[in-house]
């Protein structure tokens, strides 16, 4: 797997950097005693900053639109039947995935198709896995239309998420596994699915954007 670097991380990674460098030439020649032990600490920061903006390479072998992959990664956190009222306005099978400031951050087409629907909601900072982040936190809704079927999709910021970014709008064709967005800081992404979709995680279980498949259609 190859490992590249997201780049919503560019501005901060460089900042960071010149930052750092300054900090650590004005400590060895003010403070020398100190310098290797800053170093060593200026390193891990660097490296934690670094991991966070990660972008595997993760293709899909063959595009299967019977298939819904994971968006995300993270921990399925929400398993549940419930209303959806901002687009379907009736029953949806919901999934939700939780983002850690550890997981890889970028959001991915869940499918193939074309964006039926697309808004961005100003809103609260709740943590990402309380119930009414997904009506009340900063958001956008993604609805994707397959021909015979449509998906929902939520990015959710988190307490620490202040800044979703999506790169695609309404009326555009999609690929599943494309990119569509990217979320800073620890967040959540939400999938609303047909009633008679079969589920195939479990609460808790570890996922990974496009590799893991989330349901059967």
């Amino acid at each position: 797997m190859l490992f590249r670097i997201h780049r919503e991380g560019y501005s901060l990674l460089a900042i960071s950097a010149i930052v750092l460098i300054g900090l650590n030439y004005a400590i060895f020649q003010l403070l020398p005693i100190a310098f290797w032990p800053l170093l060593i600490l200026s390193v891990i920061l660097y490296g934690i900053i670094l991991q966070f903006f990660r972008n595997p390479v993760r293709s899909i072998a063959v595009t299967d639109n019977h298939l819904v992959y994971a968006p995300a990664d993270g921990k399925v956190c929400v398993i549940e039947e419930t209303v959806e009222n901002e687009y379907f306005k009736d029953k949806r099978l919901q999934v939700s995935i939780f983002m850690s400031p550890f997981n890889v951050h970028v959001n991915r087409n869940p499918v193939s198709g074309k964006v039926q629907y697309f808004r961005y909601h100003k809103g609260k900072y709740l943590v990402a896995w309380h119930p009414k982040s997904s009506t009340e936190n900063e958001r956008t809704t993604v609805v994707y239309g397959m021909g015979n079927a449509e998906i929902l999709m939520r990015q959710i910021a988190g307490a620490l998420a202040k800044r979703i970014k999506w790169y695609i709008g309404e009326g555009q064709e999609v690929q599943q596994g494309g990119e569509m967005g990217f979320i800073k800081f620890g967040s959540r992404v939400d999938l609303y699915l047909p009633l008679d979709a079969k589920v195939e995680v479990k609460m808790d279980e570890m996922v990974k954007g496009n590799k893991t498949v989330i349901a059967r259609l």
